[in-house]
C-alpha cells in the first residue's frame, strides 16, 4: 500500500490507520529528514526479527535505531545522561543525526541479547515524529539501502514501493528523500565521537 501525505501537514486519518498497521505487527517504510527508513513497532518481536532478517542482523543484536518523537521519550531507555550529553542532544536535535548512547536495562530485554548500546533518532520530519507520538513509543528502524553500489541510498518512494510491497505493509510517500545518511555520534565514551559524517554538521 502507497500512502501520499504531506510534510507540514500529514492526514490525520493516514496516520492512524499507519498506527494500527504498526499495532498489529506491520512493517512501515516512512520518510525521514534523510533517507528513507523502515520500521516497526518496538513491542512486535516478529516484526523485529523480520526487520532484522532484512537488514542480515542478528536479531539479538541488532544494528537498528530508535525513532522517538521527542527528547523526553529517551530516559525510558538509557541511563540518567550526562548534562553535557543532554545539551549535546538538546542542541543537535530534531535533526539529521544518530546518537549512539549507553542503554539501560529495558533494551537487552527487547532483544533477547546483551546488548548494551542504543542508537537513537528524532528526524526533522513531522510526518515520523508525528507517527511515533501517536504510536506512543519509539519505531525500530532500519535505512533502505540501494542495490546499486554506486547510489547508496534509493530516494524514490514509487520505487521503493516497487520493491518493498511484498514486504512492508505500507510505503508513506512524502516525495523524494535526501541520498545521504545521518551522521552518527558515539556518546558512550568519554568525549563525543564522529564516527561517521553525514547529513547533518554537529553543533556543540
Amino acid at each position: 500500500m502507497l500512502i501520499k501525505m504531506y510534510s507540514q501537514s500529514p492526514s490525520q486519518k493516514h496516520l492512524r490507520r499507519i498506527v494500527t498497521i504498526l499495532e498489529e505487527g506491520g512493517l512501515v517504510v516512512y520518510p525521514t529528514d534523510t533517507v528513507y527508513a523502515i520500521g516497526c513497532s518496538l513491542d512486535k518481536p516478529k516484526a523485529l526479527e523480520k526487520l532484522a532478517f532484512l537488514k542480515g542482523a542478528d536479531p539479538k543484536k541488532p544494528e537498528l535505531s530508535f525513532i522517538f518523537s521527542d527528547l523526553s521519550q529517551i530516559s525510558a531507555f538509557t541511563p540518567p545522561l550526562d548534562k553535557t550529553i543532554f545539551k549535546l542532544l538538546k542542541h543537535n536535535l530534531p535533526g539529521p543525526f544518530t546518537f549512539i548512547l549507553p542503554a539501560n536495562s529495558r533494551v537487552p530485554k527487547l532483544f533477547k541479547g546483551r546488548k548494551k548500546t542504543i542508537g537513537i533518532r528524532i528526524p526533522d520530519c513531522t510526518i515520523t515524529r508525528e507517527l511515533v507520538r501517536m504510536l506512543g513509543h519509539p519505531l525500530l528502524s532500519s535505512s533502505i539501502h540501494d542495490e546499486d553500489e554506486v547510489i547508496d541510498y534509493t530516494t524514490d518512494p514509487e520505487l521503493i514501493h516497487e520493491k518493498f510491497k511484498g514486504i512492508a505493509d505500507v510505503v508513506i510517500d512524502a516525495g523524494y528523500g535526501n541520498n545521504v545518511a545521518s551522521t552518527i555520534v558515539d556518546c558512550t565514551g568519554d568525549e563525543p565521537v564522529i564516527v561517521r559524517q553525514g547529513i547533518g554538521e554537529l553543533a556543540l
